[in-house]
C-alpha cells in the first residue's frame, strides 16, 4: 500500500440522468426520491457508495488489501469474529479492539474509506469514523416523478390465469416510475486526520476517484440505462486541516441553465473556477 494521504479534499460530483429513476424510495412505491417541500430531486449518500463499493469489487476481485465489507449476504459479525488478535486473552479489551480495527482496516478497501459500526457479533469492535463522507445528492431543479403502466403477457400463476380466462388476451400490469431528465449535484469531504486512523492512502484516493468516474458504467438496469457522470472538481488544500471552508469553495461552482425546461446535459452551463480564483493552499482538479 503507499503512503497515508496528508492532504485535505472537498469535491463535487455532477451526474445526471435521462428516463430513469436514479434511486427509488421504498417508502413511495419506489418513486424517485424527492424533496417533499420543492420537488428536488435526491439521490442518497448510501446509494452512491453502494455504486462505489461495487465498482472497487469489479476491479480488484475481492482480494485484500481491496476486499469489500458491506457486500451482499457477507455476514459483519462472523467477519469481525474471524479476525483474529495474538494473544487476545493478554491484552486490554481496548487494546484488542484497536487491533482488530486495524487488521479490519488493512483488509477492506470500504471501511478505510467510509468507516464501520463493528459493534456487532460475538465481538463487538466499536465503530470507525471514516475519513469519505458524501452528502445526499440533490437535483440543480424540480423533478417530475413521471409513472408508467407496464403489461406483461404471461402470468405468474394458475390462479391469474384462471382469473384472466375470459379475456381475449391474458396479461397482467405493473408500474416504472422515472424521472425525465434532472442534473444531480453531490459534495464530498475527505479528512486527512480521519485517514490517519483508517490509513486511507493515495492509492485508495485514486481508486476513490475512478469508481466515481465510472460508478454508473457496470450498474446498468431499465431504470438506469442513461445515468452518466458529468463533472468531478476536487479542491485540493495544502494544510492537512484545510486551507478554507468547504462551503467557500463550492460556492464558487457556477451552474446556469440554458433552457426553462431542461431535458440534457448542454441544456446548463457549468463554471468551474480557474486556479487565480482560488484561496491561498487550495488547488482545483477537474478530475472529469
Amino acid at each position: 500500500m503507499s503512503d497515508v494521504i496528508k492532504n485535505r479534499y472537498d469535491f463535487v460530483f455532477l451526474f445526471d440522468v435521462k428516463d430513469g429513476n436514479p434511486n427509488g424510495d421504498p417508502d413511495q412505491v419506489n418513486l424517485p426520491r424527492a424533496d417533499a417541500e420543492d420537488q428536488h430531486g435526491i439521490v442518497t449518500d448510501v446509494c452512491i457508495k453502494r455504486k462505489v463499493r461495487n465498482y472497487v469489487m469489479l476491479k480488484k476481485e475481492l482480494k485484500s488489501p481491496f476486499d469489500i465489507f458491506i457486500k451482499q449476504g457477507n455476514i459483519l459479525g462472523k467477519d469481525i469474529e474471524e479476525t483474529l488478535v495474538d494473544d487476545e486473552d493478554k491484552k486490554t479489551k481496548h487494546a484488542v479492539i484497536g487491533e482488530r480495527q486495524q487488521k479490519l482496516c488493512e483488509k477492506y478497501f470500504d471501511i478505510r474509506a467510509f468507516g464501520a459500526v463493528l459493534a456487532i457479533g460475538n465481538k463487538p469492535s466499536g465503530t470507525l469514523r471514516g475519513p469519505v463522507q458524501f452528502t445526499f445528492s440533490r437535483s440543480e431543479d424540480r423533478i417530475y416523478q413521471a409513472e408508467h403502466s407496464i403489461t406483461r403477457c404471461a402470468v405468474a400463476t394458475e390462479k391469474e390465469a384462471k382469473d384472466q380466462e375470459k379475456r381475449e388476451h391474458a396479461s397482467t400490469f405493473g408500474r416504472k416510475a422515472t424521472v425525465p431528465y434532472a442534473l444531480y449535484k453531490m459534495h464530498g469531504f475527505i479528512s486527512a486526520s480521519d485517514a490517519q486512523k483508517t490509513k486511507f492512502s493515495d492509492e485508495d484516493l485514486e481508486l476513490l476517484w475512478e469508481a466515481l468516474v465510472n460508478a454508473f458504467e457496470n450498474d446498468r438496469a431499465a431504470a438506469r440505462g442513461e445515468m452518466n457522470p458529468r463533472k468531478l472538481i476536487v479542491f485540493k488544500h495544502e494544510n492537512p486541516l484545510g486551507n478554507a471552508r468547504a462551503g467557500e469553495l463550492f460556492e464558487k461552482i457556477q451552474i446556469t441553465k440554458n433552457s426553462e425546461l431542461p431535458r440534457e446535459w448542454k441544456d446548463y452551463t457549468v463554471k468551474v473556477p480557474s486556479q487565480s480564483e482560488m484561496p491561498k493552499g487550495v488547488t482545483v482538479i477537474e478530475k472529469l
